[in-house]
């Protein structure tokens, strides 16, 4: 699934680790102990439409959001600890991508460990990630649990979700007005066996809006 290579590392010392997944991506070979996602299989992006503006909420090094831009060429990618490989693997990837440092939330600054890094981050509604790019068409979120701060009026306009829901103990309680709001306006399903197993994932959600978008 990966080839492992070096590249030029510009001012780090020595040629930085690279790898290259199967279908062309390349990305900075991060240590164990980063929780770095190279493949996202887990999420279907077949139906991306070139002038859909995507968000990628929780990006992590880039795995989805820069194959989401082969695609569209308006894709905004949140980070709040892997953001500097992140800018690194868009830019060596030629994607057009924004990336943005922070997370998902109400406004407030929240403690986020992943991997073997914790951090102090601000957090911004979903509505004011979308303002930033005058919209969303195609949302993934991976956030941790975060995914239950949105609020459902902020869905307004989104034609497909691509979206990890977690349980306690790693997110909750879950937001049962966003559950009855994407019942309402979207055809979904589940998917209770994601890409990788996770404590504390409850499946992936697959939403298409209902009027087609």
């Amino acid at each position: 699934m990966y080839r492992n290579h070096t590249g030029n590392g510009g001012s780090e010392p020595g040629p930085t680790p690279l790898l290259t997944t199967f279908d062309g991506v390349t990305f900075r070979r991060m240590p164990p102990g980063a929780d770095a996602v190279y493949v996202v299989g887990e999420y279907r992006i077949d139906d991306i439409r070139p002038d859909d503006i995507v968000l990628d909420l929780g990006a992590n090094v880039g795995a989805f959001c820069i194959r989401a831009a082969r695609r569209s060429p308006h894709v905004l990618a949140v980070e709040p600890v892997l953001a500097e490989a992140l800018r690194e693997n868009v830019g060596r990837n030629n994607a057009a991508v924004t990336v943005v440092d922070g997370a998902l939330g109400t406004g407030e600054r929240v403690r986020i460990t992943w991997g073997e890094r914790t951090l102090t981050v601000a957090t911004r509604t979903l509505e004011e990630f979308a303002a930033m790019v005058g919209g969303c068409d195609f949302l993934k979120c991976d956030c941790e649990g975060a995914e239950w701060s949105i609020r459902p009026e902020d869905l307004d306009g989104v034609r497909r979700i691509e979206m990890e829901l977690h349980m306690p103990p790693i997110g909750g309680p879950m937001n049962r007005a966003l559950l009855d709001y994407i019942g309402k306006h979207y055809n979904f399903e589940i998917e209770r066996k994601p890409g990788y197993d996770v404590r504390g994932v409850l499946g992936v959600l697959h939403a298409v809006r209902k009027n087609g978008g």
